[in-house]
């Protein structure tokens, strides 16, 4: 049986209604259809909003270790993963382990070494509690595919794990017939475990206006699902979070898609993908290992075969190389440490915004003489790291 995907009966309505939260209110009916959309049928009592992503994670993580777990439960996370999926539990004090992830693609952990990592974590005493995963996944650019997907939900699930779902970048897929983004909440619809998902989304990435940042949360819409939802909210008003007026308007306006916006939306992640992909053959032509990308903004490259190359210019781990990729190109590296992996490993996540800075991606990018520059100057920095040193 296949969810219905029929618009819900409380699809958003205006925002000047007269109620001093209308825009709150209209942004939650507004989650609400977003999620129906993709297969996630959601009742407003389900959606929890907050100024960010983050901030929901941390208070999701509070209110997750509350009933005694010593340290508060566990935290999973693939590796590399979002550096500020890690931030938030480490806030807490929460005991933080790491998954690779397996080869097809980043944002989950390899099924088989989860399992292990829980095995290894139980046998030393731990109680891990929470899974964070990203179906579209923000350092490798990826996505994942759902048979992998089926596979990391069924271990998390059989495991008792809770499974936090950040689909942030969702909507930024560069081609609509590529590898489609399931939800964990969608593919475990209807099935024997109803409180194993919250779905987490940040809305600045792909839908808000540039400088505006909300999040959104989604609930299992059962008893345990609404008791954790009100302890996120309750987390939230101890730390006064409320969206503002003018930000939950756009966030209704942006979650409610209409035409215009999902079409600019999607030639916006196009051109994002001539660039991302531009990036990724200036990575393999310098013999670097890399995913290529699907979506977002991130290019994933490991540059470990030409590590005696880097060496003789004094980098010899993700930190050196990073800094020497920020001193070369500006502020566009993330070095593997900062992801979750092995300081000593050559990885590297560089943003496609080295190329394009401005807000705005034109819409032929790789046509554009500033950009084309822009990747002279990488595919220049890449070469000149990873040849020989002149005699």
């Amino acid at each position: 049986m296949q969810p219905d995907r029929s618009e819900p009966p409380h699809a958003p309505d205006a925002l000047d209604d007269g109620a001093p939260d209308a825009p709150r209110a209209a942004a939650v009916r507004a989650a609400c259809g977003y999620w129906h959309r993709r297969g996630m049928r959601t009742a407003d009592e389900q959606v929890v909003l907050a100024s960010g992503a983050p901030l929901l994670l941390l208070a999701l993580l509070a209110a997750t270790g509350e009933d005694g777990a010593a340290g508060g439960g566990g935290v999973l996370l693939p590796r590399p993963g979002a550096a500020w999926h890690g931030a938030q539990a480490r806030l807490l004090g929460r005991t933080l382990r790491t998954v690779p992830v397996p080869a097809e693609s980043g944002g989950v952990p390899d099924p088989f070494a989860l399992l292990e990592t829980l095995r290894r974590a139980r046998a030393e005493g731990e109680t891990p509690r929470v899974l964070v995963l990203s179906v579209a996944d923000e350092p490798t650019g990826t996505a994942v595919p759902p048979e992998l997907l089926h596979e990391v939900c069924e271990v998390a699930v059989d495991e008792g794990l809770l499974i936090v779902s950040d689909e942030s970048l969702r909507d930024t897929s560069f081609d609509p017939h590529d590898t489609v983004v399931v939800s964990p909440a969608e593919m475990l619809w209807g099935g024997p475990h109803p409180d194993a998902v919250v779905v987490l989304s940040g809305l600045g990435a792909a839908l808000l206006p540039a400088g505006l940042y909300a999040g959104m949360a989604r609930f299992p819409a059962t008893p345990h699902g609404r008791e954790l939802a009100a302890a996120v909210r309750e987390v939230l008003d101890t730390l006064h979070t409320e969206l503002s007026d003018p930000v939950a308007r756009a966030a209704a306006e942006a979650l409610a898609e209409p035409p215009g916006a999902r079409e600019r939306r999607a030639a916006g992640a196009r051109a994002r993908g001539q660039l991302a992909r531009a990036l990724h053959r200036a990575f393999t032509e310098a013999d670097a290992v890399c995913r290529l990308p699907h979506l977002g903004r991130y290019v994933y490259a490991d540059l470990e075969a030409s590590r005696p190359l880097l060496a003789a210019r004094g980098i010899a781990d993700a930190a050196a190389l990073e800094a020497e990729l920020v001193r070369r190109l500006g502020p566009y590296a993330l070095g593997g440490h900062r992801l979750g992996d092995d300081p000593r490993e050559l990885r590297v996540s560089l943003s496609t915004d080295v190329l394009t800075p401005r807000a705005a991606v034109p819409s032929d990018p790789l046509q554009d003489p500033t950009v084309t520059r822009a990747l002279e100057s990488v595919r220049g920095t890449l070469t000149a790291l990873t040849s020989p040193p002149a005699p």
